[in-house]
């Protein structure tokens, strides 16, 4: 059984940073790519954020420059480092795990609203 909880959410102002983390239990994730995405009232989830076991990053043009995926295999917990928000960053926050042979997971989702 895999579970993947989210922590780190809140409110923020405009400019303020905030690092959002997802633990999971479960012992796939060192070997899956881990990753972040969002979706906003009345929006498609979009993907933000993805690393692979081996650390290549794939990030969303929207938040390149601004936020960073990262992970810790020894803690099974993935982080996104948030930084100079912004009001249309404001969204649910899901974490994701892919497994090639396990699947794919996902995490409940934690809010993320950003006052202007």
């Amino acid at each position: 059984q895999v579970q993947l909880v989210e922590s780190g959410g809140g409110l923020v102002e405009a400019g303020e940073s905030a690092r959002l983390s997802c633990a999971a239990s479960g012992s796939i994730f060192s070997s899956s790519s881990m990753g972040w995405y969002r979706q906003a009232p009345g929006k498609q989830r979009e993907l933000v954020a993805v690393i692979t076991p081996g650390g290549r990053i794939n990030a969303a043009d929207s938040v390149k420059g601004r936020f960073t995926i990262s992970r810790d295999n020894a803690k099974n917990t993935v982080y996104l480092q948030m930084n100079s928000l912004k009001p249309e960053d404001t969204a649910t926050y899901y974490c994701y795990a892919n497994h090639n042979l396990r699947g794919f997971y996902w995490g409940r989702g934690t809010q993320v609203t950003v006052s202007s």
